[in-house]
């Protein structure tokens, strides 16, 4: 199996509010794979889960760490990166 992890910056202006945190747990959801988000030294959640990813309490210019496993991972981790670097409260 193929493991991938990402680091990447929060960009919604808003942070990981429950909009972009939506979005981002669906498509994590959708891709069928195990995938974790975790910020600092803080122990990951599963991704897929709206409440964990707003339990994180990441703020525009946060870094989180994405991890993902299984086929596609890597492109997976394309598709979650542009989610979360896209500022999704803009007007």
């Amino acid at each position: 199996m193929t493991e991938v992890t990402r680091t990447i910056r929060i960009g919604s202006s808003n942070g990981l509010h429950a909009r972009p945190a939506k979005l981002f747990a669906q498509a994590a959801k959708d891709s069928g794979l195990a995938v974790t988000i975790s910020k600092g030294a803080g122990a990951p959640v599963n991704a897929a889960s709206i409440l964990g990813v707003i339990s994180l309490g990441a703020e525009k210019g946060d870094y989180v760490t994405l991890t993902a496993v299984g086929e596609n991972a890597a492109s997976l981790m394309d598709e979650l990166a542009e989610l979360l670097t896209t500022d999704h409260d803009e007007a």
